[in-house]
């Protein structure tokens, strides 16, 4: 071949493969000059070692599409999961609002008393089986004198409801979030009648969520920005810069990362048309993933160059799940999940033990013990804060306009906070003795080591949406090819 066509072989293919490289970087390459910070981003940089965490992106990636999210899809779907007791008729703690989403897929159905599972109906209370009432004398000794013998073991009603109202409050202590499920006005949703997706809740009510979640309650406040839609954000280079201690740095990740995994959601279930196939309105909708909406949430030069780090705080939020789960696994591996149907029952809680098998075998667990650790009081102060401001986050949840928003805020918020009470409260940590023998009680065997049903719901479904969020990014990278 002569030299000159050797030559014009060669630049064609290395323009096909530069061409290809482009593209592979995904939807959001930029036509600006070359060394511009917007050009070749989002999943281009969506790689390499997540901060403050000790594994990559490709390592949470394998693992959770791979081995936890298939699981965790078909554990989701069973009554003990679907089924969520909450309060979404709660006021507005902060501010008077009556700002409602007026579209139709805003609204959330509710359980009818037929469709709920038998062993959730009804909340009997624990303190009942020591009333007088029920009380019987059994096993007794024929020798002995029943009168002089006899222990009154009974409680009144009365004093075993006040030494529940001192259980309750000794156990919120270790709380990071607001329980309603046993209020007046809480009611049984089923979450597969009402999924996590765009309802049109949008404009200024929407943004005040989230600023007073940012702007709040984060502790650098002094260090947000304040000229975009998601104004209040703290800029990654103050995060590099390691401006910001740990456990602030940990916070902010949390609710960033929160953040992200339901801006993925909306864009993966995307009203596309109110009309179906042939025309018609449809009474469900056409939804789909929106390419457009995507790239407005996640783009750089619609982030200014921060979407690809909101994508990071959301594999962050996951590492810090998982890591709960997998310290509340002897805990929860115990649990009976009881719904009152014996067969379904008997294989949630098979299906919750591979689970759980597959989940403490994850190769770089997040290491909570480095938190807190300083000593003396301001540690227990820095604890306090952050339990304060997540509380404080429970509680703006009531705030949303949109009812099946508020639902799915409600429930990542309940199931984050959960995570948090597993790492931190101190009740799941594992305890030594001189000779380095574990002496934590079993589940069964600690009074104190325990979670309320609606915890666990929220604990499993929260962890379900991170994983989805994820899974479903590997789909838009996979449509943007």
């Amino acid at each position: 071949m002569a030299p000159w066509r050797r030559s014009l072989a060669f630049g064609l293919c290395f323009v096909v493969l530069l061409s290809l490289t482009s593209r592979s970087c995904g939807y959001f390459y930029s036509d600006s000059h070359e060394g511009s910070t917007n050009d070749r981003f989002c999943f281009c940089q969506l790689q390499g070692t997540i901060d403050d965490c000790s594994c990559n992106v490709d390592t949470v990636d394998y693992y959770n599409n791979v081995k936890i999210f298939p699981r965790l899809k078909s554990l989701l779907v069973k009554d003990f999961f679907r089924y969520y007791k909450v309060h979404l008729d709660k006021e507005c703690p902060f501010w008077v609002d009556d700002s409602k989403c007026a579209m139709r897929f805003c609204h959330v159905e509710h359980c009818e008393e037929k469709d709920i599972p038998p062993g959730l109906k009804g909340d009997v209370s624990s303190y009942h089986k020591y009333i007088k009432e029920v009380q019987t004398l059994t096993n007794c000794n024929e020798d002995l004198n029943a009168e002089l013998g006899y222990l009154n073991t009974s409680i009144s009603d009365k004093a075993h409801k006040e030494f529940q109202v001192w259980a309750d409050y000794d156990e919120a202590q270790d709380n990071f979030c607001i329980l309603d499920d046993h209020e007046p006005g809480a009611q049984y949703v089923d979450l597969l009648l009402n999924p996590e997706r765009y309802t049109g809740y949008r404009g200024e009510s929407a943004r005040r969520i989230w600023s007073s979640i940012y702007l709040e309650n984060c502790f650098q406040a002094h260090s947000v920005k304040k000229k975009s839609a998601y104004s209040a954000m703290i800029p990654y280079q103050d995060m590099a810069r390691n401006e910001v201690c740990l456990e602030h740095r940990v916070f902010y990740r949390m609710i960033s990362g929160l953040h992200s995994s339901i801006n993925i959601h909306l864009c993966a279930n995307y009203l596309l048309s109110e009309k179906g196939s042939l025309g018609f309105v449809a009474p469900t909708g056409l939804w789909g993933p929106n390419m457009e909406e995507f790239e407005r949430r996640f783009s750089p030069h619609m982030t200014d160059n921060e979407g690809s780090h909101w994508l990071r705080n959301l594999y962050f939020a996951y590492l810090v799940e998982l890591r709960a789960l997998a310290k509340a696994a002897p805990y929860l591996r115990n649990e009976e999940y009881f719904t009152g149907l014996e067969k379904d029952d008997r294989e949630v809680k098979m299906a919750v033990k591979d689970l759980l098998t597959v989940i403490e075998a994850f190769p770089s667990h997040f290491n909570e013990t480095v938190m807190f650790s300083g000593g003396g009081t301001s540690a227990i102060k820095l604890k306090h804060e952050f339990r304060e401001k997540f509380m404080n986050i429970s509680k703006i949840m009531d705030c949303v306009g949109c009812d099946k928003c508020r639902l799915w805020g409600k429930l990542q918020v309940q199931g984050m906070g959960t995570a948090l009470k597993i790492l931190f409260s101190g009740k799941f940590d594992d305890k030594f003795d001189e000779n380095g023998i574990s002496t934590r009680l079993k589940p069964q065997q600690s009074p104190t080591l325990k979670l309320k049903r609606g915890e666990i719901v929220a604990l499993f479904n929260a962890f379900g949406r991170l994983s989805t969020s994820i899974h479903e990014l590997e789909e838009f990278r996979q449509r943007m090819r």
